[in-house]
């Protein structure tokens, strides 16, 4: 159960439209940082635990140099924006970011990691997106019915990194796999229907059009497999996949690869998108 401060903390990210990913970083950071200090509240705290809790991190805890950004990220938050004592200027130096190279993967390794994924549908679906389109996997998990165009062979991309939205190709070798997919998850709609049950609205959504769960284009692509409550407005709602149901699929597959030893993730792909279309050119 959170505390009554740490349940203002949320409504205050909520309020300027933070992700849900941002505030569970930030709720983490911010309850780190009160149990680092023995339970004072932040309110009796200030820059020099602030800097305290940073050094802890890089010298104590050895963390990369983007986790202690984020910890610092979360405490100008809770201080500038939520308390409304800004920090200031801290005279603090983060921990320097080594050049880091990102694992890219050859066609014949791609093919042989899909090949072990046989039969993990739709995981092994959500994985030639990535190499085919370049999305990021919770863009491609976020997917709705609406968002593709077959006709245009175009996948609209909404609220990606830094809000934005953005199109990117439909490969045409992936049209069949997703039609099925559309499918499958316009059947798990219908019957969801049948139980008064819809998809996830996005923000106030439901309010501003109460009927739009029962449109077939608002469902995800990648359907969960059961219900959940929504985590801003309440009640029961059918969620798109986990991130970890497709890197568990993945991790599995790579476990299958003979003389695979690359540092594989979901985001590797990705790159791989990148890197394949700077090869042809």
């Amino acid at each position: 159960m959170s505390s009554p401060f740490l349940n203002q903390a949320r409504q205050e990210m909520r309020l300027r439209q933070y992700s849900i990913r941002t505030e569970h970083t930030y709720l983490y950071w911010i309850r780190f940082f009160i149990r680092f200090n023995r339970l004072q509240h932040p309110s009796m705290l200030g820059p020099t635990e602030v800097k305290a809790l940073l050094s802890y991190l890089a010298s104590q805890r050895q963390v990369s140099a983007n986790t202690q950004k984020v910890a610092l990220n979360a405490l100008q938050f809770l201080y500038g924006k939520f308390l409304k004592t800004p920090l200031g200027e801290l005279n603090f130096t983060l921990c320097s970011r080594g050049r880091y190279l990102p694992a890219v993967l050859t066609p014949p390794e791609v093919q042989a990691i899909w090949d072990a994924m046989h039969g993990s549908t739709p995981h092994k679906l959500i994985i030639q997106l990535l190499y085919g389109t370049g999305m990021r996997v919770s863009e491609c998990l976020r997917l709705r019915i609406q968002d593709i165009d077959f006709g245009r062979n175009l996948i609209v991309i909404h609220d990606g990194k830094g809000k934005k939205d953005r199109t990117t190709l439909l490969p045409g070798a992936l049209r069949a796999a997703l039609g099925a997919q559309i499918a499958q998850a316009t059947l798990v709609h219908q019957q969801d229907l049948a139980l008064g049950v819809g998809p996830a609205l996005p923000l106030a959504l439901s309010r501003k059009y109460p009927n739009a769960w029962r449109q077939p284009g608002w469902g995800f692509v990648f359907p969960a497999s059961g219900h959940c409550s929504h985590p801003y407005v309440g009640g029961l709602c059918r969620y798109h996949l986990h991130q970890t149901a497709v890197r568990k699929a993945l991790k599995h597959a790579l476990a299958l690869v003979p003389r695979l030893h690359k540092r594989v993730s979901c985001h590797t792909f990705r790159h791989c998108f990148a890197s394949q279309l700077l090869a042809s050119g």
